[in-house]
């Protein structure tokens, strides 16, 4: 799918911590939301439309430990496409000084396209996208 994947990066600083001292689960899902929209982004440029939202996060599994100090890197690929949703796979990469990237979450987020009417209100539209 040329064209409909995006690469989102984060570093895990303090603030981004669990009690246990690894990254905090709904810190992941937030950046699995954002590689989503960034891939989104990418999948409806040159329609009218004016973006998407997540209408659902089917599926997280979390895979290995992330600590402080390690770079997270997401690839984000529209894998399946309706008329007005498009589904997205995120793999997520932890990476540290001293290891190689190892898959440390994968996720399946559903997004809906969307356009703003005459009233200010958003409304979901179709796309007219295919993967």
């Amino acid at each position: 799918m040329p064209g409909f994947s995006a690469h989102y990066s984060q570093m895990v600083m303090p603030d981004h911590i669990n009690i246990v001292g690894t990254l905090f689960g709904g810190q992941m899902i937030a950046w699995v939301d954002l590689a989503a929209a960034k891939v989104g982004f990418r999948f409806l440029k040159g329609t009218e439309l004016d973006g998407a939202v997540t209408r659902a996060i089917d599926k997280v599994e979390f895979k290995e430990p992330v600590y402080l100090g390690d770079w997270v890197s997401f690839t984000a690929t529209v894998i399946s496409a309706g008329s007005t949703s498009f589904k997205i796979k995120v793999e997520a990469y932890a990476e540290s000084r001293h290891s190689k990237p190892r898959l440390a979450c994968v996720a399946s987020v559903v997004m809906v396209a969307v356009k703003k009417d005459n009233d200010g209100n958003y409304h979901k539209s179709t796309h007219g996208k295919s993967c």
